[in-house]
This record gives C-alpha cells, sequence and structure tokens, in this order.
C-alpha cells in the first residue's frame, strides 16, 4: 500500500486557479470557513487524498461507513482566476505526514498552475472572543497593504510561535520549493471548542479577497447558537460565584 493516494474524479482545465486550505485545527476555524465556501459555491470534487498518515479509522453515517480523507474540490468562475479548495477529515497525525500530505497537494496543484495560496486556521487565544479579529501572515510584505483593505490585520507581536500544520506548511513549502505567493487568515477563537463565530469572520474576509458574494444565513445562524449557550455559560458562572460567596459568609 502506498503511504497516501489520490483518486481523481476530474481534471478539469482551470484559469490560473486560487487555492485555499481549510483543514481541521484550533477550533476547527479553517475547515468550518472552507467547507462553507465548497457548500455555498457548489464547488465540484476533483480528488479524494487517501493516506496511512491521516488516522486508522471510518466514519459511520446511516450504517455506512467512510474512509477518512482530505479532498480537493474546484469551481470555474468565468472570471481571471477559478479556485481550489482542500478540506478534509483530519490533518497528518504525524511530522512526517504532515510534510508529505502537504508537499503531495503541492504537487498537484502545481499541475495546475495554481497562482496564489491561501490557508485558513484559528489563533487561540486561551478566551472566549466577542469580536474575533483575522490574524494575517503573508509570503511577500507587497501582500499586506491589499489585505488590509479586505480587513485581515497584522499586529506586530502577534501571533507568536508560528503557524503548525498544514496552514503553515502548505503555505511555506508553497513559496520556497513552488514558488507560489500566498497568506494565510488566522481567525481568533478560544481554542476550547468549534468555533462558527471565529470561522464567519475568515469567510468575510476571504469572500472580499476572492471578490465572491457568500450568502451568511446559515453560519449567522451557528454563530447565534454559539453565542447562546456562550451566554448560559457566563450566566451559570455567576450565578455559582455568587452562591460561593454567600456561602462564605453564612
Amino acid at each position: 500500500m502506498e503511504k497516501i493516494m489520490i483518486k481523481n474524479y476530474e481534471e478539469p482545465e482551470l484559469n490560473s486557479p486560487i487555492f485555499v486550505g481549510g483543514l481541521p485545527g484550533i477550533g476547527n476555524v479553517g475547515k468550518i470557513a472552507a467547507d462553507y465556501f465548497v457548500d455555498k459555491l457548489k464547488m465540484k470534487k476533483m480528488a479524494d487524498i487517501y493516506s496511512e498518515f491521516l488516522p486508522p479509522q471510518v466514519f459511520i453515517n446511516n450504517n455506512v461507513v467512510h474512509l477518512v480523507r482530505e479532498s480537493l474540490y474546484y469551481k470555474k468562475t468565468g472570471r481571471k482566476n477559478d479556485l481550489i479548495f482542500l478540506t478534509g477529515d483530519f490533518q497528518g497525525t504525524t511530522q512526517e505526514g504532515q510534510y508529505e500530505l502537504s508537499f503531495r497537494t503541492l504537487e498537484l496543484l502545481k499541475k495546475y498552475k495554481v497562482s496564489m495560496v491561501y490557508t485558513l486556521g484559528g489563533y487561540s487565544v486561551g478566551k472566549i472572543v466577542d469580536e474575533p479579529r483575522v490574524l494575517g501572515a503573508v509570503t511577500d510584505k507587497k501582500l499586506v497593504r491589499s489585505l488590509m483593505r479586505n480587513g485581515v490585520v497584522f499586529p506586530e507581536a502577534e501571533p507568536s510561535g508560528g503557524i503548525v500544520g498544514s496552514a503553515g506548511l502548505i503555505l511555506g513549502m508553497g513559496t520556497e520549493l513552488f514558488s507560489i505567493p500566498g497568506a494565510c487568515f488566522m481567525g481568533e477563537t478560544s481554542g476550547y471548542f468549534a468555533d462558527p463565530k471565529s470561522a464567519r469572520e475568515i469567510i468575510i474576509v476571504l469572500s472580499k479577497v476572492l471578490k465572491t458574494r457568500i450568502n451568511l444565513k446559515d453560519i449567522d445562524e451557528k454563530t447565534k447558537q454559539l453565542e447562546d449557550i456562550t451566554e448560559k455559560m457566563r450566566q451559570e458562572a455567576q450565578t455559582k460565584t455568587s452562591k460561593d460567596d454567600l456561602g462564605y459568609f453564612g
């Protein structure tokens, strides 16, 4: 068995495509955003990527098994740049797997002469964020100004510690080994749970960058649900604190 197997469904002719990668990670922010685009733009599947670098398991949906995978989708926009999106069930589980999967993905993208790479992820701040920002990192400072106009922020001291996983590797290997420029968009998140609120901000930014209109109704509903849960947690915490204080004076 090969360590990485790619099952191709379509090999479309694409015009200078832009690549966007959003795999599971901190707060699942990147995956939520990428999956939302794939759904709302009705993108077509190009390929599935199977690998021993992914967890050895299947998912079960209505008693039918689904081998874990990463998947590539495409959209012909009729404009200057078509789109290719990467999403999936997991990232590579080892350092070797992260590198190999990222490299094989970039090899495939090279065939389509991808003009730009954008990766998506979460930036953990360790607390619930009321108004999450989208932080950016670029392969060339020349990209900063245009991205700032689209809502990306570039604080001097953030993010600290670099970008771990596919969001960093695809970006870094893309520019240094394949000469493809790019940027990473990181939504602020607590990192405690799946965060559609942070993903929503990335969706807004990315839609501007790609000059693509996206209906936000469904992500707004998920964000409202998260806000309701968060508010309930806060109220419960305040109630517990009040009871503890009363107990002290009892």
